[in-house]
């Protein structure tokens, strides 16, 4: 299971009834800990691919980083690096920007 996930309105216009989905997601993003680095890096992104999930999104907390990831001919190719306060607008959510920094727990977002 990713720790976040999203589907397409195409692809999913209700959201199901279930307690699960039927469609696997159109994006995953798994946040890095030193307990599940791996198992994030090295284990589900082949089962991702194997399932066509088009977009991987890797958030480091402790690195302050997001490498961004798009499916390929069945392969991961890497489309973005950001760090620190970079900006984001990433496919699949290109159309919004927002500042990585924003994400980190220490940089509450202020309204």
């Amino acid at each position: 299971m990713p720790d976040l996930a999203g589907w397409r309105r195409e692809r999913m216009p209700d959201y199901p009834d279930t307690a699960w989905f039927a469609i696997s997601p159109d994006w995953v993003c798994e946040v890095l800990s030193p307990g599940t680095r791996k198992i994030d890096l090295f284990e589900k992104r082949p089962i991702y691919a194997r399932e066509g999930i088009a977009h991987l999104w890797f958030v480091d907390p402790l690195a302050r980083g997001l490498e961004a990831f798009e499916l390929r001919d069945g392969q991961w190719v890497l489309i973005a690096s950001l760090k620190d306060d970079d900006a984001v607008s990433i496919s699949p959510f290109e159309a919004i920007a927002f500042n990585l920094g924003d994400l980190r727990p220490d940089n509450p977002v202020v309204p």
